[in-house]
């Protein structure tokens, strides 16, 4: 190296030293001042600083500046995948001195798309070493013919590399630096502008610092409270104080310590404080450090909480959940008296009229304002609730059953006599009780309420506004108890899958071979034991499950009838019953659409029954399910025909196929001219209206004999057939007509 040359790097070196930028803190000013000295001192017109990725599998452009247009440039990114040699090369933290970089192997995949593209033909590249790895490199592209570079080039541009180190480690230097301002700041506006309240205290509790933000909770300057004793002066309550540093002082610490404390204006505050014993190096205690949070909010909200999770939110009344605790109380409080308690629970009659006519917002109102005229009928002791919709619940104490009797006759009395004005309108309603006395023998709340719920409805079947009293041996409660009880079954069986189907033969009196059968449901119960529908159904009628029964039905059906293609073959049509409900919802209607069609049977084959009795109490909703199904190809049947009111007179509105003459007929036309007249009767009107006829309760021949002559086309009965189970009357007739 010439002494001239040497100059040259030595100035460029120290210019770079000397300057601003390289300590500043700045990377994009250091680099650029690099990248420009390399390229002026060497003479090369391209010169830049690449950076590893975090993962070293590419590396970016921190800097490249083309001393041609002088400027600068940065953010191009290489990758190992698009460049192997290169990268492994690098791996080896050498230098990387291609003179000829076309032909070099380490940098002839840039030969195409980057080198040619630029005019480059030589790359010197030095590694950037910081915190003992290699980080990244300065790289210099030298323009023209190829240049081999002089050693004393090398170390220049090795020098310049550690530069760049320099560089790194000042603006990493710089982050910390600012990043301790930083956190110093937001502590000091920490404890500033904190809303928690930070404190230290000596053991006595005298305060020795406070944060700024105790004026804003408890109305004291700083200067105010330096100096003021916890246990005097702050805590609402000293012995709170006293509990605080006696837990402090066992376990060196406490946490989340509630307690109720005084503003300057002597109002009230809760804080909950968190704090920790401050010691010597010898174990004595020069203070306490705490921090206290205003939670007076919170505490304001657990309240309300509290209070709602008591209280119907439309009422104000208790809700069900404490009334239970409550009447739970008395039952356990009883066993040790003999006091004696009542229950009344009450259900609203013809709330649904103001819910309908006026809409929700003036039922709401009604539920309200008679919660608060029950409530001043009865008296401090008792309790009322509202238990859910339109039903309330009151709990009356140390009181007879016949004193209870009195409260309910005026209860009555004060709900018959309410007159509920809304939008011009007077509306009257009524409120059916049920009556159950607490004694020493009565069971758990629910039995109680059930015993309750159970005479409450027999108040409303027994015609409404009216008291009906629990006892243990009263037979109608007992039926609707029973009722009550198969309720629950019904649904664990639905849940559980425990009803199957039963087919009883419909079948010809002239003799032909056609088959029909009636579908018919019973439940399996836990022992496997079958049980008849006359068991449950009145259950289900009652407490609407019928249409929950309709659709496991017609769902069971359809999919066994799918899955058995050969015995559905066989057969003229089968049957299903509907009920009431089912006849008059929609939503069930489309249902039986779907299902059929999901499962593509032929509707021509299923005969659908309603009874009499529904079809002319719902006729106008029964003539459009029966004409919307018989569009899709469904028949129709109207079941136990003659048992209702001007049966012929209704009969021409109902679009039927079969009519189904009542069992109550058919069973004494042997021995009864009226029965057999009646018979005789129905089987002309309906064939004279092209209908056919089905006789039930055909339980012997001389009945069959009868309905022959008569002209009658079907009998069913334990006569022609006993109901049996469809999967083995499927698999029978499967397994004989091979």
């Amino acid at each position: 190296m010439s002494g001239n040359q040497f100059e040259v790097f030595s100035q460029s070196l120290l210019t770079l030293v000397k300057g601003k930028a390289l300590y500043s803190g700045n990377s994009t000013d250091s680099f650029q001042e690099i990248t420009e000295a390399a390229s002026r001192t060497l003479q090369v017109k391209r010169a830049s600083i690449w950076m590893y990725s975090q993962d070293r599998s590419s590396i970016e452009s921190m800097d490249l500046y083309e001393s041609i247009s002088d400027r600068h440039s940065k953010g191009e990114n290489l990758s190992e995948i698009d460049f192997p040699a290169y990268f492994a090369a690098l791996a080896e933290d050498r230098f990387i001195n291609a003179d000829k970089a076309h032909q070099d192997p380490r940098t002839a995949e840039f030969s195409k798309d980057y080198l040619a593209l630029h005019g480059i033909e030589s790359m010197l590249d030095a590694p950037i070493r910081f915190g003992g790895r290699t980080i990244g490199v300065i790289c210099l592209e030298h323009i023209g013919e190829a240049r081999q570079w002089r050693d004393e080039e090398i170390t220049y541009v090795s020098s310049l590399a550690d530069l760049v180190s320099h560089a790194v480690e000042a603006q990493k230097r710089s982050i910390a630096e600012a990043a301790l301002s930083e956190s110093e700041t937001r502590y000091r506006n920490l404890v500033d502008n904190i809303p928690d309240i930070l404190y230290k205290t000596d053991l006595a509790g005298r305060i020795m610092f406070i944060s700024p933000s105790v004026y804003s909770v408890a109305g004291y300057r700083v200067d105010e409270a330096i100096g003021m004793e916890l246990g005097k002066q702050v805590y609402a309550e000293p012995k709170e104080r006293e509990r605080f540093l006696s837990i402090i002082l066992s376990n060196g610490a406490v946490k989340n310590f509630e307690a109720k404390l005084l503003r300057k204006d002597g109002s009230h505050w809760w804080g909950s404080s968190s704090a920790h014993l401050i010691k010597s190096d010898d174990g004595t205690i020069l203070s306490i450090e705490g921090i206290i949070r205003d939670i007076s909010v919170q505490k304001m909200a657990q309240d309300e909480l509290s209070y709602h999770a008591v209280h119907d939110s439309l009422t104000g009344l208790i809700n069900r959940h404490e009334f239970e605790k409550r009447v739970s109380y008395l039952l356990a409080e009883i066993q040790n008296s003999n006091n004696c308690h009542a229950m009344l629970f009450m259900d609203l009659d013809q709330f649904k009229v103001v819910n309908d006519t006026c809409g929700h917002v003036a039922g709401d109102e009604l539920l309200n304002k008679l919660g608060q005229l029950l409530l001043s009928t009865i008296s401090k002791s008792d309790t009322i609730a509202r238990l859910g919709g339109d039903e309330f619940g009151i709990l009356i104490q140390d009181c007879t059953l016949e004193e209870a009797q009195l409260v309910a006759d005026e209860i009555l009395k004060t709900v018959m006599n309410y007159q509920f004005l809304w939008a011009g309108k007077v509306f009257r309603i009524g409120v059916s009780i049920g009556l159950v006395a607490i004694t020493k023998t009565s069971d758990d709340f629910t039995e109680l309420f059930r015993q309750a719920d159970a005479a409450c409805y027999l108040a409303k079947d027994m015609g409404r506004n009216r008291i009906h009293a629990y006892h243990p041996d009263d037979n109608e409660l007992a039926v609707r108890q029973r009722e009550m009880n198969w309720v629950g079954r019904i649904n664990q069986a639905l849940d559980e899958d425990r009803f199957c189907l039963y087919a009883q033969a419909i079948v010809p009196l002239d003799g032909s071979a056609q088959k029909h059968y009636e579908l018919l449901i019973r439940m399996v119960d836990e022992q496997g034991e079958i049980i008849l529908p006359g068991a449950f159904l009145p259950a289900a009628e009652r407490y609407n499950l019928i249409e929950k029964l309709d659709a496991w039905v017609v769902s069971h059906a359809c999919k066994l009838l799918a899955e058995h293609p050969q015995f559905f073959a066989q057969v003229d049509f089968v049957s299903i019953n509907l009920s009431g409900p089912s006849l008059t919802n929609h939503a069930f209607l489309e249902s039986i659409l779907n299902v059929f069609s999901e499962r593509e049977i032929s509707p021509s084959k299923v005969c659908f029954e309603v009874t009499e009795t529904i079809a002319i109490s719902n006729l106008d909703a029964a003539i459009h399910f029966i004409k919307t199904l018989k569009k899709s190809g469904f028949r129709f049947a109207l079941d136990d025909f003659g048992s209702g009111i001007s049966s012929f007179g209704y009969l021409k509105n109902l679009p039927v196929d079969f009519l189904k003459i009542d069992g109550m007929f058919v069973k004494g036309i042997v021995g009864d001219p009226i029965d057999y007249a009646m018979v005789k009767s129905i089987n002309e009107i309906g064939q004279v209206m092209g209908m056919q006829t089905i006789a039930e309760f055909v339980e012997n021949n001389k009945i069959k004999e009868l309905l022959t002559t008569i002209g009658v086309n079907y009998g069913q009965g334990y006569g022609l057939g006993k109901p049996k189970p469809l999967k083995e009357l499927v698999i029978g007739l499967i397994s004989t007509t091979g």
